[in-house]
C-alpha cells in the first residue's frame, strides 16, 4: 500500500472569471503551528465559475486517491514546477 500523502485543494481566480483548481501537497516541517503547502498540479484550462473549478478539482483529487490514480491516463492536471 502506498504511503498516505497530505493533499489539499484550492481554487485560484487568475483573471476575471478564470478559475483554476490547484492540488497542493504539504511539505515536511518541524513547525507545530502551521502546515505549509506547495502546488503539485493545476488545471490546464480555466473554468468560468469558482464552483465549477472546485468540482473539477475534487474530481481530479479523487482520481489521485485511487490506488492507480497517479498513473491514470484520465488524470487532467499539469505538474507545477517547484
Amino acid at each position: 500500500m502506498p504511503a498516505l500523502r497530505d493533499l489539499a485543494l484550492t481554487v485560484e481566480e487568475r483573471d476575471l472569471h478564470q478559475f483554476f483548481w490547484v492540488i497542493l501537497e504539504a511539505e515536511p516541517s518541524d513547525a507545530a503551528e502551521a502546515i505549509h503547502y506547495n502546488g503539485i498540479y493545476c488545471a490546464a484550462n480555466p473554468q468560468t465559475s469558482y464552483s465549477n473549478a472546485l468540482v473539477m478539482g475534487a474530481h481530479q483529487l479523487r482520481k489521485l486517491a485511487d490506488p492507480d490514480g497517479w498513473a491514470h491516463s484520465a488524470f487532467q492536471g499539469l505538474p507545477i514546477a517547484r
